[in-house]
């Protein structure tokens, strides 16, 4: 299915430009200082893992706070709005259709076609946004790294592997075991 309208030329697209591009597509599209990042469906096994580890984080999750899978805008800025692989927000950041606020937790699931954009572009954003905890789930190896805001910038406060269990206390205390989120 192609697009229904053309984009704009010669400026920078903004949220407003991402609602007129088709959601039925099996497209993620995304922005970054208004440019459009543009990712295929994932993969069955990308898909067992976020969906495990929300269902992980939502038996745990406190009520002040709320859960939610991709497709959930998250709207940093006019030009730059993402779709992050699971989420944790506070519920007052709600707006009527998106995120209006900055996450607790951001969460991304690397595939072939987004391990850079995951490990860099997106994670440089939500260092820069103020995002306090940002997880990366590679279901391949099976592991979950995890960064931890300290200041302004990210530092990693563990990486785990397989059978190997780490308990968080951001943003919540919750069990993950990299293993059980594939197989």
């Amino acid at each position: 299915m192609g697009v229904t309208s053309a984009l704009p030329r010669s400026r920078p697209l903004t949220y407003d430009d991402l609602e007129h591009l088709p959601d039925d597509d099996g497209h993620r599209y995304e922005l970054v200082d208004g440019t459009l990042i543009v990712t295929p469906s994932p993969s069955w096994l990308h898909q067992r893992a976020a969906m495990r580890l929300l269902v992980l984080l939502n038996e745990h999750c406190p009520s002040e706070l709320e859960v939610f899978p991709a497709a959930l805008d998250v709207v940093f800025s006019p030009d730059t709005v993402l779709e992050p692989d699971v989420l944790v927000v506070r519920r007052s950041d709600l707006g009527r259709r998106v995120v209006e606020g900055v996450p607790v937790l951001a969460v991304e699931v690397l595939s072939p076609s987004t391990r850079r954009i995951d490990l860099g572009t997106k994670r440089l954003v939500f260092e820069a946004r103020g995002v306090p905890s940002y997880w990366v789930v590679d279901p391949d190896e099976p592991s979950l790294t995890v960064f931890e805001l300290e200041g302004s910038s990210y530092v990693e406060v563990t990486r785990v592997t397989g059978d190997e269990a780490w308990s968080a206390a951001r943003p919540y205390p919750v069990t993950v075991v990299p293993a059980a989120l594939v197989t």
